[in-house]
């Protein structure tokens, strides 16, 4: 009996954790698909640096973190086209190397249009 009784606890072990599974169907995603490649590196993290803080295509959230923690890099943001009122208003208010000239030459080139 105890074998007996093993055997079938096996089989209802094995169709349990079947049932458990995923099945795949034509229309659902696999489990390959659903899961992420956890044996690839993550993505590198931005390098801040001049040419992305003048960058049109640079998000707004990395122009604000540049403007609030990266003072040395403020004044590249006075050139970039996407630089709203806002951001450049923080970053001539919290200054920084080199501001002072960038917004002068910003508003020297605004007169002369």
């Amino acid at each position: 009996m105890i074998g007996r009784h093993r055997a079938k606890t096996g089989r209802l072990g094995s169709l349990r954790q079947r049932q458990r599974l995923p099945g795949e169907t034509a229309g659902d995603e696999s489990a390959a698909d659903a899961i992420p490649d956890m044996t690839a590196p993550p993505e590198p993290p931005i390098v801040l640096t001049p040419a992305v803080a003048c960058s049109s295509d640079t998000d707004p959230d990395v122009l604000w973190h540049i403007a609030r923690n990266v003072p040395e890099l403020r004044r590249w943001l006075v050139a970039n086209p996407q630089a709203d009122a806002g951001l450049l208003e923080y970053v001539s208010q919290a200054g920084g190397p080199g501001v002072r000239r960038a917004l002068e030459i910003l508003l020297e080139s605004m007169e002369e249009e």
